[in-house]
């Protein structure tokens, strides 16, 4: 819908809507652009609390994965006429929760009535102008690193059927609450040349790959057996708990995929499972020594892939 509309021509517009990237960027001064982003939704745990808190977490996301720094923050609520106001005070405080572990001050926001609740933030960031990290810019030879394992949109279905083990529930709940902001912190200090970068979100990963692999003009190759998987994701492949957006994401993006023929059928679905609050996805030629660097920060790295020169497949997963 969005290619249908008359396009703006604004010469301060880094990054639009365009790029397919994860936030918009715009230039105020030589060394300085505001990014922003806006993301909302509906309840994916039980506790309002932790719901708000995994809000915050995936709203801010966006600005970590353009290599820039959250500074201020706007609510969004929807919530219901007659529903108890303490459950909507919880979500409020578990989503400010995180805005201050953050250092992102909530300066407002926008209520409606709503017959279903839905709850998230716009957000606005900083970044100097030379340092965005969009998702173009991967180069032949670059690795790829992933910070989070993938799984919460499986675990997430399994938790709304009431069929989630309370283990897989902590596992994806510490995922989901988990901010980019240390993993933003040590690439951004450097030390690490980073080509680009993305958050793997609600397109999965092969969704949110095939934007770099487009937006670079090259090709990835990534390593099944070494793609981290959050406990009890198999299990809900097993069991059907399968999101529609794993179906749809797989509908539009496998066409572009080719797999070893070892690569097991519950782990090709994991590839497109939407990810909430999920981790970064880096193109890198430093792989190693990134990796290291990340992990040494507590921020839990692998490198799960390479870029490769622009072929057919797009995308190839290898055992």
């Amino acid at each position: 819908m969005l290619g249908k509309l008359a396009r703006q021509h604004d010469p301060n517009v880094l990054v639009g809507f365009d790029h397919a990237d994860d936030a918009g960027v715009y230039q105020i001064a030589p060394d300085q652009a505001l990014v922003q982003t806006v993301d909302f939704f509906t309840p994916i745990v039980d506790d309002p609390y932790t719901f708000g808190q995994i809000a915050a977490t995936n709203a801010l996301s966006d600005v970590y994965a353009m290599g820039g720094r959250p500074l201020t923050s706007l609510a969004l609520v929807c919530f219901p006429d007659k529903a108890d106001l303490e459950i909507l005070e919880r979500i409020l405080a578990g989503g400010l929760s995180k805005m201050i572990e953050a250092g992102c001050t909530v300066i407002g926001g926008h209520s409606i009535r709503d017959e279903e609740t839905k709850f998230g933030y716009s957000v606005t960031g900083v970044v100097h102008p030379r340092k965005v990290l969009a998702n173009a810019g991967a180069k032949p030879g670059d690795a790829l690193l992933l910070t989070k394992a993938l799984g919460t949109g499986v675990i997430s279905t399994a938790i709304k059927k009431g069929k989630a083990e309370p283990a897989w529930i902590d596992a994806a709940v510490r995922s989901m609450t988990t901010l980019n902001k240390r993993a933003a912190e040590v690439i951004s200090d450097g030390s690490f040349r980073v080509d680009a970068m993305t958050d793997v979100t609600g397109f999965g990963l092969i969704g949110h790959a095939r934007e770099m692999a487009l937006a670079s003009d090259v090709a990835l190759r990534f390593y099944a057996g070494r793609i981290p998987l959050l406990e009890g994701a198999l299990e809900c492949v097993h069991a059907g708990h399968v999101p529609g957006g794993l179906k749809n994401n797989r509908d539009f993006a496998e066409c572009l995929v080719e797999y070893d023929e070892g690569v097991p059928d519950d782990v090709r679905a994991l590839l497109f499972d939407p990810q909430t609050a999920g981790g970064l996805l880096i193109s890198t030629p430093n792989g190693q020594g990134l990796a290291r660097a990340l992990n040494d920060a507590g921020v839990v790295t692998v490198q799960i892939g390479e870029v490769l020169a622009r072929t057919k497949p797009l995308i190839t997963v290898k055992l």
